[in-house]
């Protein structure tokens, strides 16, 4: 233990949590039609499903929660939230939204002026890419060739492919380029950081090509905090300038705030000084999310966003949080199970397609391993492979992933390391019975973002 830190908090209230029989979770998988999003949490374990708002807030966030006005309009809570924004990413304009896919779904259309744009990022993820193709864009991954080399111990595996990056703005025109995305960390990628060099690239490619910048920031804090660790010349900087410096080069902020806002539920908007982009988001904001000032949050939650957004900046919080998913993947490692390699801010990335290399990708291998890990320990994980990214939105075709990923996925402040020991000693025990596994097949497949509502059944 002593090559990995201790938490920086102690336990001051519980929820209970009930493993029910094999038995039952053979039912309650089959009635989910073998799709763990479809299962009651009360049915789980350990939930690894999801980071966003999954995690345990602080007293301080607690406390917040009582300052909460709830007036609609101009509240003190939005202000107060507004101030903190304002503090860390430097940008002039601030509006809050439910939830990352609300500020998606506000912000992008603006930016994807007509059908048939492009948006690059390092990776989209399922939502980012969604709401691009919704608006009427195309989106294109652009990711370093390290990022699936998954043994190769490169610092920063979530950058863009520079080269590719303008070879793409070459063949398909800059103006019809509607937004460059910086994913960071790359969740996609297996929680990847991304360095400020790479990102001053992007940044100066786009300048030349006039093209808008949009961080996808979810994980800012944690992104900010490998640089310090990883890129010479940051090891003496703060994390909140570091993140600072992320701001300074792009033009537009979206986040998930359920991630490194510490909070559950919540997402951003920021703007750094295009007011007319401020207008139009403001304008889209009221009919889909609620008024400017408020954004489908209640004061209370705005309250605690604001105390969280700091926390996530904490220097020990992030030491800690990063070494409790390297301690996952070292215990993964050493019992022969293979992961995207070094670990990520958010999870372990598991390659299910070296686990099972006989499913098809269109059989979906990482849902299948999830399926076995919650058979095997009632512990419930996600599919970030071929199943997630879903299917061509001109010719229909399902798409192949580079990796068939499973994704454990852990909530902040919320399991300890036993928690993490068993979740280990169950993957690397239903690995050994990879090679044995069939795959799965639709039952029912919705048109867009498949991957949640989905049902399938065993191909026998």
């Amino acid at each position: 233990m002593k090559n990995y830190s201790l938490p920086p908090f102690k336990i001051k209230m519980v929820e209970p949590i009930k493993l029910i029989s094999k038995a039952e979770r053979e039912k309650k998988l089959e009635q989910a039609g073998f799709n763990p999003f479809r299962l009651k949490s009360e049915d789980v374990f350990i939930d690894l499903l999801t980071d966003s708002g999954t995690g345990a807030m602080s007293h301080f966030q607690w406390g917040a929660l009582m300052m909460g006005d709830e007036a609609y309009a101009g509240s003190r809570s939005f202000y107060r939230l507004e101030a903190a924004v304002k503090e860390i990413t430097g940008y002039k304009y601030v509006i809050p939204a439910h939830q990352g896919r609300g500020a998606e779904q506000v912000a992008l259309p603006n930016l994807i002026k007509r059908p048939g744009m492009y948006v690059i990022s390092n990776i989209h993820f399922d939502t980012t890419r969604a709401h691009v193709e919704l608006a009427g864009g195309r989106a294109i991954d652009c990711v370093c060739k390290e990022c699936f080399d998954l043994e190769l111990d490169y610092p920063f595996k979530g950058n863009f492919d520079l080269l590719k990056l303008k070879e793409i703005i070459a063949d398909k025109k800059k103006e019809n380029i509607a937004a460059i995305i910086m994913t960071i960390t790359n969740n996609s990628a297996g929680g990847q950081p991304v360095s400020l060099e790479n990102m001053r690239e992007v940044n100066k490619i786009a300048r030349e090509n006039g093209i808008p910048v949009v961080i996808d920031g979810a994980r800012y804090a944690e992104n900010a905090y490998f640089i310090k660790l990883r890129e010479k010349g940051y090891e003496n900087k703060s994390v909140k300038d570091i993140a600072r410096e992320q701001f300074d080069l792009a033009d537009l902020f979206l986040m998930s705030s359920k991630k490194d806002g510490l909070v559950n539920i919540g997402g951003l908007i920021a703007i750094k000084d295009n007011e007319e982009m401020f207008r139009a988001c403001q304008v889209r904001v009221i009919p889909m999310e609620g008024f400017p000032t408020y954004g489908g949050l209640s004061g209370r939650d705005m309250d605690a966003l604001a105390v969280g957004l700091k926390e996530a900046l904490e220097e020990d919080y992030l030491q800690y949080r990063l070494d409790e998913i390297r301690y996952l993947g070292d215990k993964l490692r050493a019992g022969g199970v293979p992961i995207q390699y070094p670990t990520g801010g958010h999870a372990v990335f598991v390659d299910c397609g070296a686990i099972c290399p006989q499913i098809p990708f269109n059989q979906f291998p990482a849902q299948v391993i999830c399926n076995e890990l919650y058979l095997e320990g009632g512990i419930r994980a996600v599919e970030i492979g071929s199943l997630l990214l879903g299917r061509d939105p001109d010719t229909h075709e399902n798409l192949r992933a580079d990796k068939e990923f499973l994704r454990l996925t852990i909530p902040r402040r919320t399991y300890t390391l036993e928690h993490l020991n068993y979740v280990a000693e169950c993957l690397i025990e239903v690995s050994k019975r990879g090679p044995k596994l069939k795959g799965l097949e639709f039952v029912y497949e919705s048109p867009i973002l498949r991957h949640f509502t989905a049902e399938f059944k065993p191909i026998k």
